[in-house]
């Protein structure tokens, strides 16, 4: 938290009503939720199983170790949210690349070394506080897809490295927290309702806890009580002030229990990420691929319990019998001879009941499951692989394909959840002092700043000029070869086209050539090129010598 102070432990009249008010504001929010609860349930229930208590039930606080997986029978659903979560995690952040790049938003600035500069160094020391250990960036932005995927609604929360410099991330479980927009669809406020042990609260709010709380905290120190944080804007901000009342939002941390403020404080930057997957009109929560394939989720579950049932009696089937005389002493132990089982004539008198076809019920199964992957994206990216066969152009339209599916998700996550994480953390390594002073031209515009994208989906978006390069390739070459004339071929530049498909297809800069490296292997490729040419004229060079000296050396008239 930017800046945080504890009120005094008697609460003024002013705060029991502002205490009083944040309680009702976000009993509301509860009560405005109450379809999203239970349609997030049915989720969970069948691919977060474990997380399926959260919403329901938080009233009723944690039962740890409870099972939580009765509803899941086929794993179809469960191993689609997590191969969702690895799609976008390598699409949109790659912890092994440099997935975006921050540059003057004037790009007439970006002609000044200086500059250019500082936003390198900057943009290193982004992705190195972002990826050291103790941020946790990694593992909680798995959580943040995994959300998305689930919910449809992922809550990030950056803040400072408790007791050091940097950063540290946490997602925050939807169940927890509660979100509202301002008039132009920017989520500015944020309720958490959360769960903290006694020990926990006097550990973080300390004298300010109260006093049922303290004196629990020394005979049961694990009993949990409920807590809200509140972040809003904070109305009458004073910009002279240099405390929290001159921070543009507003932080309250109120204790459920005895209805008390035990801290306030208040952030420069809106301290949570925020991003919807898809949101339907008035409405502030996103939308799921979970909840468009939900029905066929709960289908094959369905269908999975079915199977079972009808897979025990293919393999270990009700026997039919003429009558009970047949069944005395029958036994099913290998080797077992029945006396009785057979007619005379040879007739079974014992038979296993028919069962109903097992394999169009597989059949049935993998339509749903087909459904299931192609809403989480896992069918899109299995085309490459399964078919190796496919020529590089063939590959250029796939990868094409691909970019303009994506399109749309992945432009909300960057300007929903990437862009305002980004600005969150500019803002708190700027105050730690971790970053350069601007160099005068930059801070003469404000520092205003604009973020570019280089991730694998952005190269996949890209993927449009490099496939019609190949193509327009394809036709040019066709009329050469109609018209034998290769200057149709001039028109494309390769020394502009050939760098950037390698970027598109993410080739590392460090095995591309430099310009200067380029010219000298075109002029080891000419000189080597007018030795082969000497050496294969080299003959017809000597033949024509050797004629002439001959017909020098005949006499004349």
């Amino acid at each position: 938290m930017d800046i945080t102070v504890s009120p005094p432990k008697k609460q003024s009249s002013e705060e029991a009503d502002l205490v009083g008010q944040l309680i009702l504001d976000w009993q509301y929010l509860f009560g405005l939720r109450g379809n999203w609860n239970s349609h997030w349930t049915e989720i969970a229930q069948r691919i977060l199983p474990m997380e399926s208590w959260l919403f329901q039930n938080f009233s009723q606080l944690s039962q740890q170790g409870d099972k939580r997986n009765f509803e899941v029978y086929d794993s179809t659903g469960v191993l689609a949210l997590q191969r969702f979560g690895a799609i976008l995690d390598s699409l949109l952040t790659p912890r092994d690349q440099f997935w975006h790049q921050i540059r003057a938003s004037d790009e007439i600035l970006m002609k000044d070394k200086a500059t250019r500069m500082w936003f390198e160094k900057t943009n290193n020391v982004l992705f190195k506080q972002r990826y050291n250990p103790h941020a946790n960036f990694a593992s909680q932005n798995q959580k943040q897809y995994l959300s998305l995927g689930a919910y449809g609604t992922g809550v990030m929360f950056i803040d400072d490295l408790a007791g050091h410099t940097g950063l540290r991330y946490r997602n925050i479980h939807l169940g927890e927290c509660y979100i509202q927009e301002n008039h132009q669809g920017i989520v500015d406020s944020l309720c958490r309702h959360f769960i903290m042990t006694a020990r926990q609260a006097v550990q973080k709010f300390g004298e300010q806890c109260p006093e049922n709380i303290s004196s629990v905290a020394e005979r049961f120190p694990e009993r949990q009580f409920f807590f809200l944080h509140w972040i809003k804007p904070r109305e009458n901000v004073d910009i002279e002030r240099n405390d929290y009342k001159g921070m543009e939002f507003a932080s309250y941390y109120v204790s459920i229990e005895g209805h008390a403020l035990v801290k306030e404080g208040g952030y420069r930057t809106f301290p949570y990420a925020i991003s919807r997957y898809f949101q339907a009109p008035n409405e502030s929560y996103g939308r799921s691929p979970a909840m468009d394939v939900l029905p066929a989720i709960k289908t094959l579950n369905e269908q999975k319990k079915t199977m079972l049932k009808q897979g025990h009696r293919v393999v270990d089937p009700v026997l039919l019998a003429h009558d009970d005389g047949v069944i005395d002493g029958f036994s099913l132990e290998p080797g077992s001879i029945n006396p009785g089982g057979v007619s005379s004539d040879g007739r079974l008198l014992i038979q296993p009941l028919p069962t109903g076809n097992v394999q169009a019920g597989k059949e049935l199964m993998d339509d749903e499951r087909n459904l299931i992957n192609d809403t989480f994206l896992i069918s899109l990216f299995q085309i490459l692989t399964e078919n190796p066969e496919m020529t590089a152009t063939e590959v250029l339209e796939r990868t094409r394909e691909k970019g303009i599916l994506l399109a749309p998700t992945i432009g909300r996550q960057q300007s929903e959840y990437l862009g305002p994480m980004i600005d969150r953390e500019l803002d708190i390594l700027s105050r730690q002092g971790l970053l350069d002073p601007m160099p005068p031209l930059l801070k003469s515009a404000k520092g205003e700043y604009k973020i570019t994208y280089d991730s694998p989906i952005t190269r996949t978006q890209k993927a449009e000029w490099a496939s019609g390069a190949a193509r327009g390739m394809e036709q040019l070459i066709e009329v050469a070869q109609a018209t034998q004339d290769p200057s149709v071929l001039d028109y494309l530049d390769w020394d502009v086209a050939a760098p950037q498909m390698l970027h598109i297809y993410g080739t590392p800069d460090s095995w591309i050539r430099t310009k200067g490296d380029i010219a000298k292997v075109r002029q080891n490729r000419n000189q080597a090129q007018q030795v082969q040419t000497a050496i294969q004229a080299a003959p017809a060079v000597a033949g024509i010598i050797k004629a002439k000296a001959s017909a020098g050396g005949q006499p004349t008239g």
